[in-house]
């Protein structure tokens, strides 16, 4: 989403102090200090970790701030699968327009604005064949149409809704170079207008019925679509984000509507058109987003599922772990100010026989949110009705409602609020977990909750990584942790902006991936408003870095182009290319382009309209990309 921090939805008001998470002084000097230090005087690495990393074999890049995807020496970047592009439905490809004259019904043929996470998928076990599945998070107005927001009409919102959602691509390697493969029986584009399925305990819900769907069971569209996840059984996990500002308020809020930050509107003025999203008129419409999206891309007649037993929330995305016993366990995290951390353990185990076997598995299982603790120690707290406080008498009929209002649950649990906890990368060799913090200005000023053990520092502008492991398997219900490390640049002059990295300096850390050798892969969202600017002023452009685990050093691998937000992150099989996103390049302070000026900030990737796309990275001679 783009990233002016002030507008951002933030509707947990709670000026409740918890008091189990205030740290003391020294438990804040020890998470100040070194990373290195902090890590062995935790037992979570060794005292050698100032070693130069074994992981990392190429020398990082400088920050940059060219209009170009900047990759090491011996590395070749290669653009595919640009905005517009069509997806190779069969009959039916419409070419890209340069001036985005393109119809709604073009749009909805192509890949969309703004590419967010996604997974590489192999056909047949290759690593020069497979499909490239992708989500699509919101739409420049200004870049989507030649004039912009003028002459608003019913067209232009298909339009933006078409450009919404998720696209599923084949791709193969040809001479040496990745190409789209079209026609393709793969293809295939969900949107805005997509029907899906709503699965789980909230399925049918009182609360997610409305005149459309009265047995609430059925939703149009997806929307928001940020991080993804890949599952043990072959299907794409996609989280529903920041979808509240996409609905017109009524002129009073109920306390449910308030705590999920209706009212914040972003000016897209779809109920103008589609009057789904005029919540005066339909209130029930906002409880049906925000949930985890599951999609089979091996079959493209196959209707995706919201998975409601996993919670609703501004999902980020939702990452599988495997448990000992062979049940899957969902992280995610909520992106929004001072909101919560979230795990859900299936009751079952996972069946051979890929993604029909496994249809029902995500509907089943408990739903777990986080408490950190000051001492280095943390808690999952079950999601269950019937479970104090998670009563009818304190305003939970029962286990739907639950789900759907997971943060007032979360908030009645004395869960930790967290700074934007964003995307979980898990290492299923060391059995780590990641999470990324991007930042959050507004802790510890007057007002908003104040410092704690697992967010130490006061108007956190950086943003931070915390890890912990979880106590016998991934469905343990208690955990260790501590603050992997503290984004910054040491030569700020506040101390809460320096960091404490061992490596390349960097701010504000959103996508993590684990790869199969173990590096950790770090992915950065600066806001075009305050890129290059102040306490970020010699960070460069956003950027995508390498991490050890075992000795913290961070190098910098990837910078993008102007404006842009590196996120997505996968590998075919053998390791030799690596897909990454580049989403929104020339983004505004303002968040939307003005159509007079459409290439003002940013001509990448053709000299033209800016557009989003993933990017191949190889070696040139054919290596392991990174070591």
């Amino acid at each position: 989403m783009p990233k002016d921090y002030e507008r951002m939805e933030w509707s947990n008001r709670s000026e409740r102090a918890d008091l189990r998470s205030l740290c003391d002084l020294s438990r804040r000097r020890v998470l100040q200090g070194s990373t290195v230090a902090a890590l062995v005087s935790l037992g979570l690495a060794p005292a050698s970790a100032v070693s130069s990393s074994p992981l990392l074999g190429f020398r990082g890049v400088p920050p940059s701030t060219a209009d170009a995807v900047v990759v090491p020496e011996g590395y070749v970047a290669q653009v595919i699968a640009r905005w517009g592009e069509p997806v190779g439905l069969v009959g039916n490809m419409p070419p890209w327009r340069p001036d985005a004259s393109h119809s709604a019904d073009d749009q909805a043929a192509q890949l969309g604005m703004h590419h967010d996470g996604l997974h590489f998928f192999p056909l047949d076990g290759r690593s020069d064949r497979g499909l490239l599945v992708m989500n699509h998070e919101y739409t420049d107005e200004g870049l989507l149409h030649p004039d912009g927001m003028a002459n608003w009409s019913a067209e232009k919102v298909r339009k933006s809704q078409a450009a919404h959602g998720i696209s599923v691509v084949e791709v193969a390697m040809r001479d040496g170079r990745w190409q789209l493969v079209r026609p393709s029986r793969y293809a295939r584009r969900l949107t805005v207008v997509s029907p899906f399925t709503l699965r789980g305990p909230a399925a049918g819900h009182p609360m997610m019925r409305t005149a459309a769907d009265p047995a609430g069971l059925t939703v149009r569209g997806t929307l928001n679509n940020c991080a993804a996840g890949l599952t043990p059984w072959g299907t794409y996990l996609s989280g529903e984000e920041n979808f509240i500002g996409y609905f017109a308020a009524p002129e009073r809020l109920d306390a449910h509507q308030r705590r999920w930050g209706l009212g914040a509107n972003w000016g897209y003025r779809w109920h103008e058109f589609d009057e789904r999203f005029d919540a005066a008129r339909h209130p029930h419409e906002p409880n049906r987003f925000g949930w985890i999206v599951e999609v089979d891309p091996f079959d493209p007649q196959s209707t995706p599922v919201k998975r409601t037993a996993l919670g609703r929330a501004a999902h980020e995305g939702a990452t599988v772990a495997v448990t000992r016993d062979g049940r899957a366990v969902v992280y995610s995290g909520e992106d929004a100010r001072f909101e919560y951390l979230y795990k859900f353990v299936s009751r079952d185990a996972i069946r051979p026989g890929g993604a029909k076997a496994n249809a029902e598995l995500l509907d089943h299982g408990i739903l777990y949110v986080a408490r950190f603790d000051a001492d280095g120690r943390g808690r999952w707290l079950p999601l269950v009705h019937g479970r104090a406080p998670l009563t009818p008498a304190h305003g939970f009929a029962d286990q739907g409602q639950v789900l759907i209002q997971a943060r007032q649950a979360s908030d009645a649990l004395q869960a930790t609020p967290m700074d934007r906890p964003e995307w979980v990368a898990v290492n299923p060799a060391t059995r780590e977990v990641f999470c990324s913090l991007t930042n959050n200005t507004r802790r510890g000023t007057e007002g908003h909750p104040g410092v704690d053990a697992a967010h130490p520092r006061a108007r956190n502008s950086m943003g931070h990584i915390i890890r912990w492991r979880e106590e016998g398997d991934f469905d343990g219900e208690t955990f260790t942790w501590d603050v992997f490390l503290l984004a910054g640049d040491p030569a700020n002059a506040r101390a809460e902006a320096q960091g404490n990295l061992r490596g390349d300096a960097f701010a504000n850390p959103d996508g993590l991936w684990v790869d199969a050798r173990g590096v950790l892969w770090i992915q950065t969202d600066m806001s075009a408003s305050v890129m290059g600017r102040g306490e970020f002023a010699r960070l460069g452009h956003n950027q995508m870095l390498a991490c050890d685990p075992a000795t913290g050093e961070v190098r910098r691998f990837l910078t993008g182009p102007r404006g842009a937000e590196i996120t997505g992150a996968t590998m075919t099989p053998d390791g030799t290319t690596m897909f990454v996103n580049i989403q929104h390049p020339g983004e505004p302070e303002n968040d939307r382009t003005d159509p007079a000026e459409p290439t003002k900030h940013s001509r990448w990737p053709d000299g033209g309209r800016p557009r989003s796309a993933t990017v191949a990275v190889r070696r040139r001679d054919g290596g392991l990309v990174g070591a």
